[in-house]
This record gives structure tokens, sequence and C-alpha cells, in this order.
């Protein structure tokens, strides 16, 4: 079980790493972020379930990048 949501994590920030990289549109970089936060939550279980509380931490803080990403890019109105 840990093996597969492992896998469905990177899998899940590789693809966001590449929108984002694409600059595609501010909708297409925001959704990417959902992705981000997803896949950063998957990797805090994965680092509870396998007793790392490194990758936990770290995963926890890009949690709360990823929302503000979110924010950042779908929510909040760009002025102008």
């Amino acid at each position: 079980m840990e093996d597969v949501l492992g896998y469905t994590a990177m899998a899940a920030g590789v693809v966001a790493a590449v929108i984002i990289s694409a600059d595609l549109s501010r909708r297409a970089t925001g959704y990417a972020f959902v992705l981000f936060a997803f896949s950063s939550v998957i990797w805090v279980a994965v680092g509870y379930l396998q007793g790392e509380p490194p990758i936990l931490i770290q995963n926890v803080i890009l949690t709360l990048v990823n929302v503000f990403g979110v924010y950042r890019w779908l929510i909040l109105k760009k002025p102008g």
C-alpha cells in the first residue's frame, strides 16, 4: 500500500511541476498547485506510515505552501 501511495504522490508531483514549468495559464498553474497539495498530503501519509518524520514534516510545510499557491493563483483576484 505504501508503494502505491508513494508512486501516486511522485506522479502527481511530476505532473504538477510540468504544468507549472509550461506556464500554460494562471488557471492551469492554480490547478497544478492543487495537484501539488494532493501530492504533499499523500507524502505526509507515507511519512507517517513509514515512520519517517523528516518526510512527514517537510510535506506538512509543503502542503501549506501549496495551499497558499492555490489561494494565490485560483482564489485571489489579480489586480488591474
